[in-house]
């Protein structure tokens, strides 16, 4: 169900001057390519076409997502036309940004079962009646194979490898596919396929975006506008929010497990949340620092965060019943209201899983703690992990389960 966002507390009311309009959508942003070019095309007074890609490899979004989404809401407000791309001809290759080795190919039948579960979600922030979702395949799985094969031979391997994951695979001897090379292609073809004014993107996905500007100029489009988004940290503070790294917040989840992963998160996390998250004017959010500076406790700053957020996602109703489930953080399931609560010092690199679980006193060596992982006896706020490489970073706060009567929830301290 879509749930109308309130923009009022970020200058949105009404945008008069096109400076104006650029000074929101700069906000937050990482990287604007290229600054001048957008502002021509707010200039211009024509509504633009702005388009994102998600591929559908997992069937959650979580508040990573929500960083580019919330972009794209402000350029809907704006009154510019917002293409939400699902890549479910792209999500049977796998991106390869950031990995490697070679990614698993997803089927065509779990591909359309997760794009119809982004659809549901995405419309807690997109107006629904403003957003067109279109899919790479409509116009990818009418290519013929010398279709293909033109597309292919408008880039070199020896710019591929200009590509920072491609480099260093293929300096260390990793094995890079040839379907690989065809994804920032494909990707950028999109931006041919919807003529797009203005391009979203995560940092990591630099490349492909300018992928899609190279491809619009060789075929007689206008370029477009690349804007890059910084990515979310997770609950850890240090690695991008990601369910396989267990540090994520899912838009989905029930009011209390959001109130409860919320809370957990550091003071200083709390402000690059606020950045990337909350809807609050700078000079709301500036307000905060100061009260804190003035001896406000923290975490007073931190419940208006998780008010808003919880408000966004479930309705305003929901964050009175988030107080009275959550009870306690992450509580969930069998959880006690009380437990120990422990610091454990780490390094910059964090502690690794096993190791911790055997500081914690919940494994008497590090060897019980891996047979313990590997029979899925343990869970990190509730979620059961069988990762035997999972790190706590610094500045994370944690409840780690044992069996079923054994938590301990962690802070770990530099």
């Amino acid at each position: 169900m879509y749930c109308p966002v309130n923009f009022k507390s970020m200058e949105q009311i009404v945008m008069t001057t096109s400076q104006q309009a650029f000074q929101l959508i700069q906000r937050g942003a990482e990287e604007i390519l290229v600054k001048q070019e957008l502002i021509n095309k707010l200039e211009s007074g024509k509504s633009l076409r702005i388009k994102a890609g998600f591929d559908p490899t997992a069937p959650d979004l979580h508040f990573g997502h929500t960083v580019l989404i919330n972009k794209l809401r402000q350029f809907q407000d704006l009154g510019h036309h917002i293409l939400f791309l699902i890549g479910d001809f792209t999500g049977m290759i796998g991106d390869p940004t950031g990995k490697n080795v070679t990614r698993k190919p997803l089927s065509k039948g779990k591909i359309l079962e997760n794009a119809a579960s982004y659809k549901k979600q995405v419309f807690k922030i997109l107006d629904p009646d403003k957003t067109e979702v279109v899919f790479n395949s409509d116009w990818m799985s009418k290519m013929s194979s010398a279709d293909m094969i033109e597309l292919a031979s408008r880039h070199t391997v020896a710019r591929m490898l200009e590509r920072d994951d491609f480099n260093k695979r293929y300096k260390s001897g990793q094995p890079i596919a040839i379907h690989e090379f065809l994804y920032p292609l494909i990707q950028g073809y999109d931006s041919v396929a919807l003529k797009a004014d203005v391009e979203l993107g995560g940092t990591d996905q630099k490349f492909n975006l300018l992928m899609g500007r190279e491809l619009q100029k060789q075929m007689g489009q206008t370029p477009q506008v690349v804007l890059t988004m910084p990515l979310l940290e997770g609950l850890d503070g240090v690695q991008k929010m990601s369910k396989s790294l267990g540090n994520y917040i899912g838009i989905d989840e029930p009011p209390a497990e959001m109130l409860g992963k919320l809370m957990s998160i550091s003071d200083e996390l709390m402000w690059r949340y606020f950045e990337l998250l909350s809807f609050r004017s700078i000079d709301e959010i500036e307000q905060f620092r100061k009260d804190i500076a003035g001896g406000a406790n923290p975490r007073d700053i931190k419940t208006k965060l998780a008010d808003e957020l919880i408000g966004r996602f479930h309705g305003e109703g929901a964050v009175e019943a988030a107080r009275k489930g959550a009870g306690n953080v992450f509580k969930k399931g069998d959880m006690p209201d009380e437990m120990p609560e422990i610091e454990l010092a780490s390094g910059a690199d964090g502690l690794a899983l096993p190791g911790l679980l055997k500081d914690a006193g919940l494994a008497k060596s590090t060897s019980e703690a891996r047979q313990r992982i590997k029979q899925g006896a343990v869970l990190i706020n509730g979620e059961k992990t069988l990762d035997q490489k999972w790190i706590a970073h610094p500045g994370s706060v944690n409840v780690y389960q044992v069996g079923k009567k054994r938590f301990v929830r962690v802070s770990i301290i530099n």
